[in-house]
């Protein structure tokens, strides 16, 4: 995959620069598949040598001037038989998951820090998209809005797993942490205890 492809299909919703795609990119596209200024620049060469692209006609001479960039027939056969074709799904790499395997035997020592961090990134992103939703798809209708709507979705339904899994996690840890600290504490109280009394 491809971030050519996802370039056809923004290009295909409106011709743009490559200035242009690098803000959308930040705005929308970038929610599921990130690109920086340089990779778009870099595919969007491809794609015109490929010939499923082209720089629309100007007026301005083109030197020191944006190039907006249109989809070419064969880039649209492309993009058709591409979205239509068959992708096993990719399995879960997510660096906090293997930070809680290898904490369960070094053990946890700053990993409810860590996890009220990323608490807070998936929170601000659920309040985000669930802005996006409100503002722009509260009366969607067209097949194409239901279609984006749907990506829309798929980031919620992600973001709300998120927020609640770790928020169970942040329990399960400060749970451990309490077992442990009564744990400390009963091996500690024998020490601490006064010895039986002796005779005189």
């Amino acid at each position: 995959m491809s971030l050519p492809h996802a370039i056809l299909t923004a290009l295909l919703e409106k011709p743009s620069s490559g200035l242009e795609l690098t803000r959308r990119f930040d705005r929308s596209i970038g929610y599921f598949w990130s690109a920086t200024h340089q990779q778009i620049y870099r595919e969007l060469g491809k794609l015109e040598q490929a010939g499923y692209i082209r720089a629309l006609p100007s007026d301005q001479p083109a030197r020191g001037q944006k190039k907006d960039f249109e989809v070419l027939p064969a880039g649209r056969a492309e993009l058709t038989q591409w979205a239509s074709g068959k992708q096993d799904p990719k399995p879960m790499r997510d660096a906090l998951l293997l930070r809680l395997r290898a904490a369960a035997v070094v053990g946890c020592e700053g990993l409810d820090d860590e996890l009220r961090r990323h608490l807070a990134l998936h929170e601000r992103q659920l309040a985000e998209y669930s802005e996006i939703e409100r503002r722009d798809f509260e009366a969607a209708a067209s097949a194409d809005d239901r279609l984006r709507r749907l990506v829309l979705r798929a980031g919620i339904s992600l973001e709300t797993f998120w927020v609640e899994w770790l928020t169970e996690a942040l329990a399960e840890v400060a749970d451990m942490g309490a077992e442990g600290a009564d744990m400390d504490s009963a091996v500690a109280a024998p020490r601490n205890a006064p010895g039986p009394a002796t005779a005189e």
